[in-house]
């Protein structure tokens, strides 16, 4: 198994093929196979190169028009990334009216120049950001076409993600670069123009080459395939170095069964590994100054940690190789590597690259469609990586940040459903805590619903069930469902597709010398289950639960040190809920709803009465 990870064989295509196309027959997904070669100037900042892409249709359907992301083309004054930018109620600053300020050697550009299907010329369009091509002859179902294409392009001055000369020095953040394919799947097209959020791509093999200045050091997805020739920390010790003596150098990376395809450059970088034990090679490449000297080169060792974390709790990581990079204008994931802007406290370095290595596992191998369900992306991301800083750092965090933001969410009444795609949110301050912070209580708060333990194994069942195949919400929480034997449709119906809040409040409590009667209320809309606990005056506590009747039956009741009475159900459309306890008032000290605070309750003030 550990020679198959550090491999790029075609076994390795062969399994992962057939994982895609048995494991699941009701959820077939295209194909696509890049052999691209790309010559980047870096006197002036263009690149052209050529592209075969080998396309499998394994749709029922014939296709009629396939189409290409041409993302830099965002990057020019009027496009609708700018545009967007410069009316939206609060533009990322990292944008704001910048783009339409850039000067023509600054703007982004990618064009298409020629393009054949099977040796024959096609007719195709270029509309912002999207290329519309227009077959001579339908892609049949189940069969394979080879598209051949020239393209060329300008590297825009970095503004968002991409580009080149960042704040912090980094020549080049090569990401969106490439005439990538639209993805296909049950929804049909994914040809969405890039207006600055999520991306969907199709699975598949990369085979690239770059040849750039041969004073620059890269870095990216995929396993580089000519180390004698690169050197560059890439070389293993003890083999001798051939590097010609050429102005230009040539990297040839392959990647496989991933969807996007990323590297960085700069003639200032370092490069050092390191391993993870029966897992993938840890490559870290920054540019060294006085803040960096400080973090960088610790953050090998702290990667390898983070991995081990993710793969014992969340599922295996499968590639023989993972890149931190400084680079980009943040922090963002993609396949194989990530990109993190690297002047940072070590604290924050460690949260981010946790945070975008999680993503690893969720949007690079899950790959939700996360302009559709960016809640799922970012928020089981946030989730997951949450976890693992506690883990690496000692800190004991937990997700009280993403619920500290959706409070702040939820009474800001600018909250929209988490359904909302992408690039439809009103506001950025919507979309960001919606994306993170409310998708990452999505799941915090299942485990009030039906149990932490439930939660865990879900979460895993989840990954090796979905990984590879693009997962819907249905599909997660179908997954949830049978992992607990409970209903949660209510859940998700409230949660996704509504602002509805949760707030439940302890009415009234009357009692006598024999019992206690208490009125509790669902004062917002959304239902739940309810923990009541009760602490009488001689330090013994009791757990009352009240299940939902649509939940259909009860979560575990794993703390035994505390007895639990199970109610009756309470029914939705019931606004009030009546019961008693065989004990008189007198011996009551205090009684509170959820004591694990994992109910996302928005009024706590109404949770808890003292005697």
């Amino acid at each position: 198994m550990k020679h198959t990870l550090r491999t790029l064989s075609g076994t390795l295509t062969l399994v992962l093929f057939a994982s895609l196309a048995f494991a699941q027959p009701d959820r077939w997904q295209q194909r696509a196979e890049y052999v691209m070669d790309v010559q980047l100037d870096v006197s002036n900042h263009n690149y052209k190169g050529t592209q075969k892409l080998t396309y499998y249709n394994n749709s029922p359907d014939t296709l009629y028009k396939v189409f290409y992301h041409l993302y830099f083309n965002a990057f020019q004054p009027n496009s609708q990334m700018d545009v967007r930018s410069r009316t939206i109620a609060d533009p990322d600053r990292r944008v704001g009216s910048r783009i339409v300020a850039l000067k023509e050697d600054e703007i982004g550009r990618l064009s298409v120049t020629k393009l054949s299907m099977n040796g024959k010329a096609v007719d195709f369009k270029e509309v912002g950001t999207i290329l519309e091509v227009t077959l001579n002859k339908p892609i049949l179902p189940k069969s394979k076409v080879v598209l051949d294409m020239e393209f060329n392009g300008q590297v825009p001055l970095q503004i968002r993600r991409s580009g080149r000369d960042s704040k912090e020095g980094i020549a080049y953040s090569m990401t969106q670069w490439y005439p990538k394919l639209s993805e296909y799947d049950y929804q049909g097209w994914h040809a969405n123009p890039y207006i600055g959020r999520e991306f969907h791509g199709v699975w598949g093999d990369f085979d690239v080459k770059i040849t750039l200045d041969s004073t620059y050091l890269v870095g990216g997805t995929g396993v580089l395939q000519n180390p004698e020739q690169i050197g560059h920390g890439y070389l293993p010790a003890g083999k001798a170095l051939k590097r010609p003596n050429n102005k230009n150098l040539t990297w040839h990376f392959k990647a496989q069964n991933v969807h996007d395809f990323a590297f960085a450059a700069d003639p200032d970088f370092v490069h050092y590994t390191r391993q993870v034990a029966g897992g993938p090679v840890v490559h870290i490449i920054y540019q060294p100054d006085s803040i960096t000297n400080k973090t960088w080169p610790q953050l090998g060792d702290i990667t390898v940690k983070l991995i081990e974390f993710m793969n014992k709790n969340f599922g295996v990581y499968p590639y023989p190789q993972y890149t931190v990079i400084q680079g980009g204008d943040g922090g963002m994931e993609y396949a194989m590597a990530t990109l993190v802007t690297g002047q940072r406290s070590w604290g924050s370095l460690v949260g981010v690259t946790a945070h975008e290595l999680a993503h690893s596992w969720y949007q690079q191998i899950l790959a939700t469609n996360e302009s559709l369900y960016a809640w799922m992306d970012e928020g089981y991301t946030e989730y997951s990586s949450s976890l693992a800083y506690d883990h690496v750092m000692g800190t004991n965090e937990g997700h009280s940040g993403g619920y500290n933001s959706y409070f702040a969410l939820a009474k800001s009444g600018k909250e929209e459903p988490m359904s909302t795609h992408a690039d439809h949110f009103n506001t950025n301050f919507a979309y960001s805590l919606d994306a993170y912070s409310k998708g990452c209580v999505s799941v915090a708060q299942l485990a009030y619903v039906i149990g932490q333990e439930n939660v865990d194994k879900g979460m895993r069942v989840y990954f090796n069930t979905w990984k590879f195949k693009h997962p819907n919400p249905n599909d997660f929480k179908r997954i949830m469902e049978k992992q607990s034997g409970l209903e949660l449709d209510w859940y998700y119906e409230h949660w996704v597709n509504t602002t509805n809040t949760i707030d439940y409040g302890i009415k009234t409590v009357v009692g006598d010398t024999k019992s206690t009667k208490v009125t509790l209320e669902r004062v917002g809309k959304m239902p739940m289950p309810i923990d009541l606990l009760v602490e009488y005056a001689d330090g013994s506590k009791e757990l009352f639960y009240l299940p939902l009747e649509i939940l259909r039956g009860e979560k575990p009741h794993t703390d035994t040190s505390v007895k639990r009475t199970v109610l009756a159900d309470w029914p939705w459309t019931h606004p009030s809920y009546e019961f008693s306890i065989p004990r008189a008032a007198s011996e009551i000290k205090s009684l509170t709803i959820d004591p694990s605070g994992k109910m996302a309750d928005v009024e706590k003030n109404n949770n808890t009465i003292k005697f």
